[in-house]
C-alpha cells in the first residue's frame, strides 16, 4: 500500500536502490531532502547531475578522476617505482588517509569470482600487466581484500608479476588494535602469525 505520493515514492525508490539503503532509510533521507531549503535541494540534484557527467577514470592507475590523469598519479613526488593494487576507489581512500604510503595506485575495479562470473578480463588485471611492461617498476603491493576473491585475485596477480621479475609484496593483516584474540577468526589469527615482525 502506498502512503506517500508518487514523486515520494519515487524519490524513496531511487534512494533505496543505492547501496546499504534500505527502504526505511530512504524514506528517512527523502524526508530529509524534501524539509530542505529548495536552493540546498537544486545544490544536492546539480552536484549528482555534475559528478556524474566530469568523473572518468584516470587513464593511469583508474582510480576516479575529474581529470584525464587523476592527482596521485600527476603528483611527481610520488615513487612511481611502487604499485599498490587495490579492489576498488574506496581501498584507495584508506590508505591515503594513513598518510604514510608515497606510492602510487592501480584500481582493479572489483576481484576475480567466478562464482559470479567475474573473469581476469572483467576488471583492470590486463591493463595492469601493460602497465608494468611500460613503466620502470621495482614493487607491487597486494593490497586486495582478505576474502576468497580478494585472495584468489592476489595469486593471479603475483603469479604475472613474478614472471615480469618484478617485486611481489601482499599486505599483512591481523588482530585489529584493540581487539581480543578470542574474537578473532582463524583465518586473521593465521595472517597475523605468518605477518609477524621483530620488535
Amino acid at each position: 500500500m502506498n502512503y506517500y505520493s508518487e514523486s515520494v515514492n519515487r524519490l524513496i525508490d531511487e534512494l533505496s536502490g543505492l547501496p546499504g539503503i534500505g527502504r526505511k532509510s530512504a524514506g528517512r533521507l527523502a524526508f530529509h531532502i524534501l524539509d530542505l531549503p529548495e536552493e540546498r535541494v537544486k545544490n544536492l540534484a546539480d552536484s549528482l547531475i555534475t559528478a556524474r557527467q566530469k568523473t572518468r577514470l584516470c587513464k593511469e592507475c583508474f582510480n576516479i578522476s575529474d581529470e584525464e590523469t587523476c592527482p596521485i598519479c600527476s603528483d611527481v613526488k610520488r615513487d612511481h617505482s611502487i604499485i599498490m593494487v587495490v579492489e576498488e576507489p574506496a581501498d584507495l581512500v584508506a590508505y591515503e588517509k594513513t598518510g604514510q604510503y608515497e606510492g602510487v595506485y592501480h584500481v582493479l575495479h572489483g576481484a576475480v569470482n567466478p562464482m559470479q562470473g567475474i573473469q581476469p578480463e572483467n576488471i583492470k588485471l590486463k591493463e595492469l600487466l601493460m602497465r608494468l611492461a611500460r613503466e620502470d617498476v621495482e614493487e607491487v603491493i597486494i593490497a586486495t581484500n582478505s576474502t576468497v576473491e580478494g585472495e584468489a585475485t592476489a595469486l593471479w596477480i603475483s603469479k604475472y608479476v613474478k614472471q615480469a621479475g618484478i617485486r611481489v609484496t601482499r599486505i599483512a593483516s591481523g588482530v585489529p588494535v584493540g581487539g581480543a584474540l578470542e574474537y578473532v577468526d582463524e583465518m586473521t589469527l593465521y595472517r597475523a602469525l605468518e605477518g609477524r615482525v621483530d620488535i
